[in-house]
């Protein structure tokens, strides 16, 4: 038997749990939360550091939350608790391990299928991912024995390893500083010769350390291949230079997922991103893309939360209507 639902929200992060609160807030009660993790907010468990900061803006920049949630700047756990009394006291309707695999709609209904064989449908559906929930990879193939030390996050480092970061965002930076702390001997390496890309704190934190020789930059250097070596893998940069480290973590930002959005029906633009109205609807009637895939660059925790208010309204107000 298929589940029937007003509204079927693809993606637990803070967009998909905005948009859960405040549709039950204004009266759609049925609604179902699919997230592909084992929990909420994946993408601050899995690639923020324990301890690290969580602001609610982006660079600084002021953003006044609408709505019901009042979210304030905090740590890795103190987010993922607001979340998780969040979660509690509106008693939203989550399925973890919910991988969806297909978005297919009809005149009347949207068909969501999940990788375990299980089918939903609703008249709503709400597309909340982050593009971090897949991250970009290098070109150049990762041979199968080193895999083991070649990251895409800092949680597999130990203490005392000669560490590379690779990344020019504030994510790289931020892993550098970490590994800082229990490393003698972490660099990091951008292709381009300045971080255009960083908050000043992150960047003036990032100076302070590289003047003290705790963090050594590569500015203004591609990476060609990686292979294996004795430490655990040989990093070959341009004109012939190479270097041997015992794991490479790479920060290279996240993809949107454009296959699964055509799959979806939805049209995409030249830089493959989601073609959407002023109130982030697709080209296809009542299917919705709010948090990062809304936006052409980085986006905020405050801007997920606008982006589940506003749509939540949206549908709320064509529901009141029909």
């Amino acid at each position: 038997m298929i589940a029937n639902y007003e509204l079927i929200v693809v993606g637990g992060g803070v967009a998909g749990i905005s948009i859960g609160v405040e549709s039950k807030r204004l009266g759609l009660q049925n609604s179902l939360i699919l997230e592909k993790g084992s929990s909420h907010s994946m993408t601050i468990r899995e690639f923020y550091k324990d301890g690290k900061r969580v602001d609610k803006e982006w660079k600084g920049a002021s953003v006044e939350t609408l709505g019901s949630i009042e979210f304030q700047d905090g740590t890795k756990e103190s987010s993922i608790e607001f979340f998780d009394n969040l979660i509690k006291e509106n008693e939203l309707n989550i399925k973890y391990s919910s991988d969806v695999e297909s978005i297919s709609s009809d005149a009347n209904h949207f068909r969501v299928a999940t990788t375990d064989g299980n089918i939903y449908q609703a008249k709503y559906v709400v597309i909340a991912i982050g593009s971090m929930g897949k991250p970009n990879r290098p070109d150049y193939p990762i041979p199968p024995k080193i895999k083991k030390v070649v990251n895409f996050n800092i949680d597999s480092a130990i203490n005392g390893e000669k560490l590379l970061v690779v990344g020019g965002g504030n994510s790289a930076v931020e892993y550098a500083i970490e590994l800082s702390k229990i490393s003698d001997d972490v660099t990091l390496t951008y292709r381009k010769s300045r971080f255009t890309r960083v908050n000043p704190e992150n960047l003036h934190n990032l100076n302070l350390l590289v003047e003290s020789k705790k963090i050594k930059l590569k500015t203004a250097m591609d990476i060609e291949r990686v292979s294996e070596s004795e430490s655990g893998v040989r990093v070959h940069f341009q004109h012939g230079d190479f270097e041997d480290y015992d794991r490479i973590i790479y920060s290279i930002g996240g993809t949107v997922p454009k296959e699964f959005l055509r799959k979806s029906g939805v049209e995409l633009d030249e830089q493959s991103k989601p073609i959407l109205s002023a109130e982030f609807l697709t080209s296809v009637p009542k299917l919705y893309i709010i948090g990062d895939l809304a936006l052409k660059s980085g986006g905020s925790i405050a801007l997920a939360i606008n982006h589940g208010y506003l749509v939540a309204e949206a549908i709320a107000k064509e529901s009141r209507l029909t």
